[in-house]
């Protein structure tokens, strides 16, 4: 039996609109895989770890608390091992995910940043942007109305203009790309990718599948997508991850949003495995 102790720090639920249970099934089956290589997982809450702390040294975690990532984010510049990274879960809020996929050159819809104080129609200039999505810049999708699809350029101006009396200061604007929406998970530096269609698995948090509608089945390369993902994974430092794209009707894949540690539902059971022999790989390799 090893001696190790792993720290598992779950996802509080309200980072987890609309999959409460999926993201703790997948949390609970990677910390039985570790049990079952020898660790000892010892669970904490987000609160207990902002509030009492950790001793261990190794951490797996679902953690969204912008107070639990800065903490996590000060104990691995002091050589803590976690996964995911604190640094990887701030780069997977919006506006930072945004612009690290664009500055990277990885795939990704056309779009710009702004305060929603300001006046959109300076973003709009020789811009073709309607319709378009309307999404929170400082943290993740927490509520349906955090991300928008908008068909007209006034109401665009009202959507941002509601954010900024819900006290959002910054959001994310990205061209809606047409063609067939995919949805993937995958675990950085292994063979480990699945994707699917969402509309046709009836699989949503908040129902915005239906706006690209039933999938056409246009053919794409899986090695360019798994490639474009863990490219993706690489810039914005993270090792579990997941996502959606979009496969235009000539093929070319755009990343339209990427996430740390998501549910991985329809493949927990796999995924669970190779993530967690992922983790044993980087405790031995540390």
């Amino acid at each position: 039996m090893k001696s190790l102790v792993i720290a598992g720090i779950q996802r509080s639920t309200l980072y987890s609109p609309n999959h409460v249970g999926n993201d703790a099934a997948i949390f609970s089956a990677t910390a039985d895989w570790l049990g079952n290589a020898g660790y000892q997982v010892k669970m904490y809450t987000e609160q207990e770890f902002i509030s009492g702390g950790i001793r261990e040294d190794v951490v797996v975690t679902m953690l969204r608390n912008a107070q639990a990532v800065h903490r996590l984010k000060e104990l691995e510049k002091n050589g803590c091992l976690a996964v995911n990274s604190g640094f990887g879960i701030e780069n997977c809020t919006r506006e930072r995910m945004t612009r690290l996929l664009m500055d990277h050159q990885v795939p990704h819809p056309d779009s710009f940043i702004m305060d929603t104080h300001e006046d959109v129609a300076t973003y709009l200039k020789d811009k073709k942007f309607m319709p378009c999505w309307v999404k929170r810049g400082d943290f993740h999708a927490i509520h349906r109305e955090d991300v928008t699809y908008v068909r007209k350029e006034d109401e665009l101006r009202e959507i941002i203009a509601e954010y900024a009396l819900r006290d959002i200061n910054r959001v994310v604007v990205n061209e809606h790309l047409c063609g067939d929406l995919v949805k993937f998970y995958g675990v950085a530096g292994t063979n480990f990718f699945y994707w699917f269609y969402p509309f046709n698995e009836n699989h949503s948090k908040f129902g915005y599948e239906e706006i690209n509608g039933h999938p056409e089945g246009i053919s794409f390369s899986l090695d360019d997508l798994h490639e474009i993902c863990d490219r993706a994974a690489s810039v914005l430092q993270v090792v579990v991850y997941g996502g959606d794209c979009i496969i235009s009707p000539d093929g070319s894949i755009r990343i339209i949003d990427f996430n740390d540690w998501p549910s991985f539902a329809p493949c927990r059971v796999e995924a669970a495995r190779e993530i967690a022999k992922k983790i044993t790989q980087m405790i031995n390799e540390r």
